[in-house]
């Protein structure tokens, strides 16, 4: 059943300053509460899983779900690749995006795109995660952030494993190339897929606590910019094709829906604890 406008305001006040209640609006908007029939659904399982399990019990199924869900995509998004790249489809971009990338280069402009990529890298990614998990958590004075990147990081990180090993795509040439240069399999994209979906679950977090609507849209504008920057950064120093950064972004998008999915479901199970404890009901009565 929907919630007006008074009721959202109602239920906000009503949960006072608790996690629950500080998380569970985007705005105006409910995230406990589903409009679609998969959503609603979704909610009345994990509305019984919770009685058994607790809300957290619920949050790590649903990511666990979602973790298998996600193998598929890599997989599935593979065969897709191997399909289109057979008829020459989508990867007629990679060689013209290459040579346009070539003809903007200068040792100054290298030197400064080297450096910006190293932050989506295996060393710069997973330090920015770390600050922004601590830092998170420790405002917070909750798990929950530190579940949530920590998942969406794992995820991310499994994905391009498994994409690697599933295409052993080659890199461009080392000839096309701004040194250093890398040596393992193109497809996809992994500096474009971990800071897709390192900074998209950031800025997810982030603006459940952002009041202002401008500053929800500056943290999303944010993610956005340094995500799309990073991917651009592959092709443009011919670390990757062009396809291998669109098939990141695809597979990130698509990770961090579940990963939001699955928190979406733990706030929907804490609204129905909280509600049965209210009402004096014992766990599964």
């Amino acid at each position: 059943m929907g919630v007006g406008a008074q009721g959202t305001s109602d239920d906000r006040s009503a949960g006072g300053k608790g996690e629950l209640s500080e998380d569970r609006f985007v705005g105006d908007t409910d995230l406990a509460q589903w409009k679609t029939p998969a959503g609603r659904w979704l909610a009345s399982r994990a509305q019984r899983l919770s009685a058994r399990l607790g809300p957290y019990g619920v949050l790590i199924l649903t990511l666990a779900a979602g973790a298998i869900i996600a193998s598929l995509l890599a997989f599935t998004t593979g065969w897709v690749y191997d399909a289109v790249t057979e008829a020459d489809g989508v990867a007629a971009l990679d060689h013209p995006a290459l040579e346009a990338a070539k003809a903007l280069r200068s040792p100054a402009l290298d030197a400064a795109a080297t450096a910006y990529t190293d932050l989506g890298g295996g060393i710069g990614m997973p330090i920015l995660a770390a600050i922004a998990t601590a830092v998170l958590v420790l405002r917070r004075r909750s798990w929950t952030p530190g579940i949530l990147i920590v998942t969406a990081a794992a995820g991310s990180l499994f994905m391009t494993i498994a994409g690697k090993q599933l295409i052993g795509r080659a890199r461009p040439p080392l000839s096309d190339a701004v040194p250093p240069y890398e040596y393992s399999p193109s497809f996809p994209s992994g500096h474009s897929l971990n800071s897709f979906v390192i900074a998209g679950i950031v800025a997810y977090v982030i603006i459940l606590r952002c009041r202002s609507r401008r500053a929800r849209a500056w943290t999303v504008t944010t993610a956005a910019i340094f995500a799309l920057t990073i991917g651009l950064s592959r092709v443009f120093l011919g670390h990757h094709w062009l396809t291998d950064v669109l098939a990141a972004w695809t597979l990130g998008a698509a990770w961090l829906v579940l990963v939001i999915t699955a928190h979406r479901v733990y706030l929907t199970a804490r609204k129905t604890q909280k509600l049965s404890h209210s009402r004096g009901e014992t766990p599964g009565g």
